[in-house]
C-alpha cells in the first residue's frame, strides 16, 4: 500500500511525456507542410522576378516568333491526308507493311523515279508524296472478337492459362483484322491514283494467289458436301412422311395406341429438322467466308477523291514557332542567371 502513490506519479509522468511527443510530432508535421508552401511560394516569386527582369526580351521574342510563323504558314506548301481501310487475307498483312515501308522510304529519300515506277504514276506526281504509313485499325470490340477466335484454336489447358488482359499485352498491330493506309501529299488527288498499284502489289503475289485458289477449292468442296447433306436430310424427311402416311392408312387392329413408337417417330423428325437448321447455318457461314475471302486484299474504305488538308496545332508555324523561340530564350536566360549565381556562390 505504501508504494501506490509512487506508481501513480510514474504513470502520470509517462502519459505526460507521451502527450508531449505527440504534440511535438504534430508541430513538426505542420511545420513541414508550411515549409513546402513557403518554398513553393518562393519559387513562384523567383519566376515572377525572372519574368519582370526579362519582360522586354520575352515580348520581343514572342512577337518575332508570331510574325515569322505567320509568313512561314503563308509560304509553306499545303499538305493533304488521305486514308484507306483494308482487310488483308491469307497472311498478307506482313507483305502489306513491308510494301508501305518501302514506299515511305522512297518518299523520305525523295527518290521520285523509283517511287513513280513502284506506284505507276508520273515522276511529278510521285514527287508530291511526302509520307506513306500504315497502322492497325481496331477497337475494343474487335479485339474481343479476335481473342474469341484465338482461344477457339487452343486446347483447354492453354485456354485456362490465358486471359484477355494477357492477350492485350501481347497484342500485335499485325494481328488486327483491319488496317489503315495513310498518304500525306502536297497533291490532294494523288492518293486515289496510287490506290490500284498498292492493291495490285499485294494481289499479284504468287504465294497469296495459291492460298486463295486452295481456299476457293476448299469452300466449293464444303459447299457441295453441305448441299448433299441437305438433299439427304430432305429425302429422309420425305421418307418419314411417307411412312407415317402409310402407317396411318393401315386399318386399326384393336383399340391400343402405341405411344412409344409415335414419340420415337416425332423425335426422329425433330432431329432431322434440327440437323437441317445446322446445315443451313453452316452454309450461311460458308457464304460469309466466301465473301470475306473473295480477294487477297479487301478494300473496306477507298481513298477519297480528294484528300483533307492537314491541320492541327503542330502543323501551324504560327503557334509552334513562337513556343519554340520562347523555349530557347528561356533556356538561354536561365543558363545565364544560373552561371551568374554560381559565380557569386563561389566567391
Amino acid at each position: 500500500m505504501a508504494n501506490q502513490p509512487s506508481n501513480t506519479n510514474n504513470d502520470e509522468i509517462d502519459l505526460g511525456q507521451l502527450f508531449h511527443l505527440i504534440g511535438k510530432g504534430i508541430d513538426n508535421f505542420f511545420n513541414f507542410i508550411a515549409n513546402i508552401f513557403k518554398q513553393f511560394f518562393h519559387l513562384i516569386v523567383l519566376f515572377l522576378l525572372f519574368l519582370q527582369k526579362n519582360f522586354i526580351v520575352l515580348i520581343v521574342t514572342l512577337i518575332l516568333g508570331t510574325v515569322a510563323g505567320y509568313f512561314m504558314d503563308k509560304l509553306k506548301t499545303e499538305k493533304f491526308v488521305s486514308r484507306m481501310v483494308v482487310e488483308p487475307n491469307f497472311n498478307s498483312v506482313q507483305q502489306l507493311y513491308n510494301n508501305i515501308d518501302f514506299y515511305n522510304d522512297l518518299a523520305k529519300s525523295k527518290d521520285s523515279i523509283a517511287l513513280s515506277q513502284s506506284l505507276e504514276v508520273t515522276v511529278g506526281q510521285a514527287s508530291t508524296i511526302k509520307k506513306v504509313f500504315v497502322d492497325s485499325y481496331s477497337d475494343e470490340n474487335q479485339k474481343v472478337k479476335l481473342f474469341d477466335n484465338f482461344i477457339r484454336e487452343l486446347d483447354t489447358t492453354t485456354v485456362k492459362a490465358l486471359d484477355f488482359q494477357s492477350y492485350l499485352e501481347n497484342f500485335n498491330s499485325m494481328d488486327a483484322r483491319f488496317h489503315q493506309i495513310s498518304v500525306i501529299s502536297s497533291n490532294n488527288t494523288v492518293a486515289k491514283i496510287i490506290q490500284p498499284a498498292i492493291i495490285e502489289s499485294i494481289s499479284d503475289n504468287d504465294y497469296f494467289k495459291l492460298q486463295k485458289r486452295i481456299n476457293d477449292n476448299n469452300l466449293k468442296l464444303q459447299d457441295s458436301i453441305i448441299m448433299n447433306q441437305l438433299v439427304e436430310v430432305d429425302s429422309l424427311q420425305k421418307l418419314y412422311k411417307t411412312v407415317l402416311v402409310k402407317e396411318a392408312d393401315k386399318p386399326m387392329q384393336g383399340t391400343n395406341i402405341n405411344l412409344a413408337e409415335n414419340g420415337e417417330s416425332q423425335n426422329k423428325e425433330l432431329a432431322l429438322i434440327q440437323e437441317r437448321n445446322v446445315l443451313k447455318n453452316q452454309l450461311v457461314k460458308l457464304n460469309e467466308e466466301r465473301a470475306n475471302k473473295s480477294a487477297i486484299l479487301n478494300v473496306i474504305s477507298d481513298f477519297p477523291a480528294r484528300g483533307v488538308k492537314q491541320d492541327g496545332f503542330w502543323n501551324n508555324y504560327l503557334f509552334v514557332l513562337p513556343l519554340a523561340m520562347l523555349s530557347l530564350i528561356f533556356c538561354f536566360l536561365g543558363i545565364k542567371d544560373l552561371n551568374k549565381f554560381l559565380k557569386n556562390y563561389s566567391k
